[in-house]
């Protein structure tokens, strides 16, 4: 009876271990997850939400690894990015803190906002308006946004919210993005600290690329505290669980 006891529990202490083991396997060469702390990427990404992010689209570097241990040099298995992928990277100036941002330069590529419009090698991108909104902020106050819908060269589209076309970051010199680099901005242009901040952002190496940022698994709307079981159902966005990044 003993033996049997013994061996049930290096059973169960096997099945825990090859588990785990699964889950950590996964989370380094698949999908990651991810939330959302802010709303630099709002309409596209709310606060609340969690989202997996694929390990595997753009190849693995020291930043696929727990930690960033530095077991990889540059970027094995590598896949470039495509023009307007919604990824997270490790903010440059730190190489620790994730940041998740819309890719709208590529190597060689020549950036300027000018009077709130993304210019692109020296060609406007193209923006269609949606509707003039009132919204929350933090639930401390309202202001004023216009949504849009951007249309990048490649054909991407994408939602973003200007606040007006004369904030601090509406007007910006040229940035050529350098080799091996990429151009971040979030698509909550007034409300973003992103590539146009170069002391806090600036230039996205393409080995602190994490991974592309693919749907949502859940999201709620931070009105039910962790206490308050009853509100909990109340809280969860269902219409965004499953839905992919665009």
């Amino acid at each position: 009876m003993v033996k049997k006891k013994s061996s049930s529990v290096w059973e169960t202490v096997r099945t825990v271990l090859y588990a785990v083991a699964i889950a950590i396997t996964i989370r380094i060469f698949a999908y990651e997850p991810f939330n959302i702390p802010s709303g630099s990427m709002i309409p596209t990404l709310l606060i609340g939400d969690y989202l997996f992010v694929s390990k595997f689209s753009y190849g693995y570097s020291r930043y696929s690894l727990p930690w960033g241990l530095p077991w990889i040099k540059g970027r094995i298995f590598a896949s470039q990015p495509e023009r307007g992928d919604v990824a997270v990277f490790k903010l440059p100036t730190d190489n620790k803190t994730d940041y998740i941002k819309r890719l709208v330069g590529l190597p060689g590529d020549r950036i300027q906002v000018i009077n709130g419009i993304l210019n692109i090698n020296g060609e406007p991108v193209q923006r269609a308006k949606v509707e003039d909104m009132t919204v929350p902020v933090q639930g401390l106050y309202t202001t004023q946004v216009t949504e849009y819908i951007e249309t990048l060269p490649n054909g991407r589209k994408h939602r973003i919210w200007e606040r007006s076309d004369a904030e601090m970051l509406d007007n910006t010199p040229v940035y050529t993005v350098p080799a091996n680099h990429y151009f971040a901005m979030g698509d909550n242009r007034d409300s973003s600290q992103d590539s146009r901040v170069a002391s806090a952002v600036g230039f996205v190496p393409f080995e602190n690329l994490v991974g592309r940022a693919e749907f949502l698994f859940f999201s709620h709307d931070d009105s039910a505290r962790l206490w308050e079981i009853w509100k909990w159902p109340f809280a969860i966005r269902y219409s965004r669980i499953g839905d992919g990044i665009e």
